[in-house]
């Protein structure tokens, strides 16, 4: 890819990219031009993504990394160190979800959620910051929120809730780390169908749902790329602090 949204000679950092997203997100970033880390807590996991990415000419590593656990993180950015590697774009993408009423929620699946979704974004995104700062380097992090982090649903107390830390969070250390030339943002996406919704995308409820939507569709994982691509590299460059919405206007109408 030529032009203002090359990633040549960039090196990233994806979380949770062992399906879904996150291994849509991985591609997108080789596609670029980018050396991708892909990122899990087993690698047994990422090895197939891993093959069809060198097998496109991409460069792509694996590391396991448990985003809950401090010591993990550190564990894998010094493995990639080691590998000569300090990323200098990292996609906070690990993230678990739960529908479940509030008053059936334990405090075990909150813990769970609330640690995966923005304990583990905090963990990895300070480890990268303090690394990047010290070795004098610019950075951009790009954490994947959701727009139940600006509106809410039913069922989703935990999610939700997480989700509008992590968009909080996203301004804190975009605010801190200006001067350092670390860029925070937060993409922030609608419904988007993947093999884990589409079942539920499909039924009455989804429906229902669909017919909410401004654009009367469920998105894409494509239809993120561009907004990746943009807070990721040179293309926003000016931008920190951000929260993207890909939603086909569903923040907007409302409903």
């Amino acid at each position: 890819m030529d032009g203002l949204f090359s990633l040549a000679g960039r090196s990233a950092l994806v979380t949770g990219a062992s399906a879904g997203l996150g291994a849509h997100f991985a591609q997108v970033l080789a596609d670029a031009g980018a050396q991708v880390w892909l990122a899990a807590r087993r690698t047994d996991r990422l090895q197939a993504l891993q093959a069809e990415l060198r097998s496109r000419g991409a460069r792509a590593e694996c590391v396991a990394l448990d985003v809950t656990d401090a010591a993990s993180v550190q564990n894998a950015f010094d493995t990639m160190a080691g590998a000569g590697t300090l990323p200098d774009i990292v996609i906070n993408n690990a993230g678990v979800g739960l529908g479940t009423p509030a008053l059936s929620t334990s405090e075990h699946d909150w813990d769970q959620v609330v640690d995966t979704n923005l304990k583990g974004a905090w963990l990895v995104a300070t480890e990268a910051a303090r690394r990047l700062s010290s070795a004098g380097r610019p950075g951009s992090i790009v954490n994947i929120a959701s727009i139940l982090g600006e509106r809410v649903g039913t069922f989703v107390a935990p999610y939700a809730a997480s989700k509008a830390g992590l968009i909080q969070l996203t301004k804190a250390l975009a605010l801190e780390w200006a001067r350092h030339g670390i860029r925070v943002n937060a993409l922030c996406p609608g419904y988007i169908a993947t093999d884990i919704n589409r079942d539920f995308l499909a039924s009455v409820d989804g429906e229902r749902m669909r017919k909410r939507i401004p654009q009367r569709r469920f998105g894409e994982p494509r239809d993120l790329d561009g907004p990746l691509l943009l807070l990721a590299g040179d293309a926003g460059r000016y931008m920190t602090g951000a929260v993207v919405a890909a939603d086909g206007g569903h923040l907007v109408s409302g409903l």
